[in-house]
């Protein structure tokens, strides 16, 4: 499945704002509900099924997140480095002080101003919430 980035005409990223919608520590970029089906919609098109769609997730958290980029993770400064597709899910590699811990990205802080294609990461968190 080829995925391409598409910036999307409208998405406000000026306001960030706690999501409430899952019981977690973070802070994304605000977009409507249907720039975020839009997303959802560009990856999961050609899938067949939850694993097909969260491999397509994968690919373009990867591909478009710009990394490395810092975030606080249990009161510390952490880099995240990489995302990688796991049997639990999305992780992130979060270094610090040369150790490495892998946090599920649906539990990872994102710093505000959120990183280049921290959309992606919101619309997988979107996706999550029904999958």
């Amino acid at each position: 499945m080829e995925h391409a980035a598409r910036s999307l005409p409208g998405a406000r990223r000026a306001h960030c704002r706690p999501r409430g919608l899952l019981p977690r520590l973070w802070r994304v970029e605000e977009l409507s509900e249907e720039e975020l089906d839009a997303l959802v919609e560009e990856v999961t098109i050609d899938a067949y099924d939850d694993d097909e769609q969260l491999g397509g997730f994968a690919v373009m958290i990867e591909d478009n997140l710009e990394m490395p980029f810092e975030t606080t993770a249990l009161g510390v400064t952490v880099i995240v480095k990489g995302v990688t597709l796991t049997a639990s899910g999305i992780v992130a590699d979060c270094v610090r002080d040369g150790h490495h811990q892998a946090i599920h990205v649906l539990d990872l802080p994102l710093p505000e101003p959120p990183p280049k294609g921290a959309e992606w990461i919101a619309a997988y968190r979107h996706w999550a919430r029904f999958a």
